[in-house]
């Protein structure tokens, strides 16, 4: 596999006067070619910054995204000596990688995956797994806990697209509301890329659902709620973080809800990294500031190891700031960091809690 140590300019300096005794080696496992080469672009771009901001070393990985490009990522990774990695898109680099990352003491970050099984697996064989991304069930939770919140006495439907992010989203949610006696008034399956959705409008108005959630996608969602207004049927929307898209061909109306993860650039916390992002000609979306926050917190726990403690051990115990905010990892979020949110205007704005 093939390995390049970029050196970052804050490095280069330190070769001009002292070696910053805090720097560390951090791989950076990413794809560079195939359907997911633009995340691991953004995964790149977002670590090579924080390590120019630190002084640290990268040494960067292609992640192929299956089970023998694990081995090799573990073998590179410990043939570099590196600290830690970050990084890892694919559950299936994930699987092989940690025995041997366990061996060889190397703490591994994951941006992407969310998977419950995978990290059940870490805690009982005590392999060196944190993610800065939340749980596969956090979604469903945040739009569970919208709903029973604002929604609990309304006639409810839940419709999807048929594919397996909305029908799997939609039947969460459902199976998370029933203990609290919620039951749809309507479901359906719509067909997604449709110019036109009145004919499944018309079904809502008819089965006299006022409040839907959407498990589909941002296009059709806005089409939706186009009809909707035209039939001059009102309909209250809900969707999931597919909804945070390009507003285009068709724009939101105001009002339409989604459960999205927070855009992390607009936070003070991130503004720092914002600013170099951007002097850099890098826009700071999709995983190019979780990357920067997980290099920031190999990096700092790296700074507080000592006395013979593990890295791994730091990581789990501490609590470090981020350019997406405070971490306290103990190998996964402990806040659901999906929050609710409204289009206004040109924009999704948090909204708080519901009042009575």
């Amino acid at each position: 596999m093939d390995i390049r140590t970029l050196i970052s300019a804050g490095l280069f300096a330190s070769f001009l006067a002292a070696p910053s005794a805090s720097a560390a080696i951090i791989g950076v496992v990413a794809p560079k070619s195939g359907p997911y080469a633009l995340l691991g672009a953004q995964i790149y771009q977002g670590a090579r910054a924080a390590a120019e901001a630190n002084g640290d070393t990268l040494v960067e990985l292609d992640e192929s995204c299956d089970e023998n490009g694990g081995l090799a990522v573990s073998k590179s990774l410990t043939d570099a000596k590196a600290s830690a990695a970050i990084g890892f898109l694919c559950v299936e680099t994930l699987t092989t990688a940690l025995p041997a990352l366990k061996a060889a003491a190397i703490p591994a970050v994951s941006v992407s995956v969310r998977s419950k099984i995978l990290m059940e697996d870490a805690l009982r064989n005590d392999w060196p797994f944190f993610r800065l991304a939340p749980t596969e069930t956090a979604e469903a939770d945040a739009v569970a806990s919208a709903i029973l919140s604002r929604w609990k006495a309304e006639p409810i439907a839940f419709i999807d697209d048929g594919t397996i992010y909305g029908r799997e989203l939609s039947s969460a949610v459902r199976q998370k509301l029933e203990p609290s006696g919620i039951r749809p008034a309507f479901t359906d399956v719509f067909r997604p890329g449709q110019e036109q959705q009145i004919a499944l409008v018309r079904r809502l108005a008819k089965a006299g659902a006022t409040h839907v959630f959407i498990g589909g996608d941002r296009n059709d969602t806005a089409i939706i709620v186009r009809d909707a207004a035209a039939e001059r049927v009102s309909l209250t929307v809900m969707g999931g973080d597919a909804l945070r898209a390009a507003n285009r061909p068709v724009g939101f109306a105001n009002g339409v809800l989604a459960a999205a993860l927070p855009d992390y650039a607009v936070a003070s916390e991130a503004s720092t990294a914002v600013t170099q992002l951007r002097a850099g000609n890098v826009e700071p979306e999709g995983y190019v500031l979780p990357a920067y926050a997980a290099t920031e917190l190999v990096h700092r726990a790296v700074t507080e190891t000592s006395n013979g403690r593990s890295l791994t051990d730091t990581l789990a115990a501490g609590s470090f700031t981020t350019a997406i905010g405070p971490v306290a990892p103990d190998h996964e979020l402990k806040q659901n960091p999906f929050r609710l949110v409204e289009w206004q205007g040109t924009d999704f704005v948090e909204i708080g809690p519901a009042t009575d």
